[in-house]
């Protein structure tokens, strides 16, 4: 019962759970290496010059904003920036996909009021700047409306988590084309949260 292994049975253990991912909580099924053995094996795995580290260090960084932004697009929570990570950034997201907005609608909006601004017409100079200042007003009143619904809901859902950060988060992604946000819109409009 308390005896050591002998080298076999070890091997033939440990062959087995490489084979299969394990679970973080059980037990990992060997003995766990002393200060000095794990210090060999990372210096093991380090290249001794610079260059070649550096380059080992960009392809792992590589490979990691590679996994971001197929999770960016995809949804997967698991390789999502620490920003846009969690329950509350996931339903703020949700929130703000599921209902029109005026602020999306803003560089469109601009582009057409910069048109309308140049015609050397007087009328429609004044027109274009009527619409600016319509436009920048309905942003503001659609805004507010926004953050006050929207710290109503987080109390409501999530009373003990942090939200500090949560409202500015909403109102970034209003102002980006539901086109281009991301994370990519994970609910249709007209969706009720």
């Amino acid at each position: 019962m308390f005896r050591r292994r002998s080298p076999d049975e070890q091997a033939s253990t440990t062959s087995v759970l490489e084979d299969q991912p394990r679970d973080p909580q059980a037990p990992k099924g060997r003995p766990t290496p002393k200060r000095n053995e794990a210090q060999r094996r990372t210096r093991a795995t380090v290249p001794t010059d610079r260059k070649a580290a550096g380059k080992q260090a960009r392809e792992a960084r590589r490979a990691e904003m590679a996994k971001q932004r197929e999770a960016l697009a995809g949804g997967d929570e698991r390789y999502l920036p620490v920003r846009d990570k969690g329950p509350v950034r996931k339903f703020v997201r949700d929130y703000v996909d599921s209902r029109y907005r005026v602020a999306e609608f803003f560089l469109p909006l601009a582009v057409v009021i910069l048109v309308l601004s140049m015609i050397q017409n007087t009328q429609l100079r004044n027109l274009s700047l009527l619409l600016w200042m319509v436009v920048i007003v309905l942003i503001v009143v659609d805004s507010v409306i926004t953050t006050i619904l929207l710290r109503k809901q987080l109390r409501k859902r999530f009373p003990d988590k942090n939200l500090r950060g949560a409202v500015a988060y909403a109102l970034m992604r209003t102002l980006q084309m539901r086109r281009l946000r991301l994370p990519k819109p994970m609910v249709k409009r007209g969706v009720k949260l």
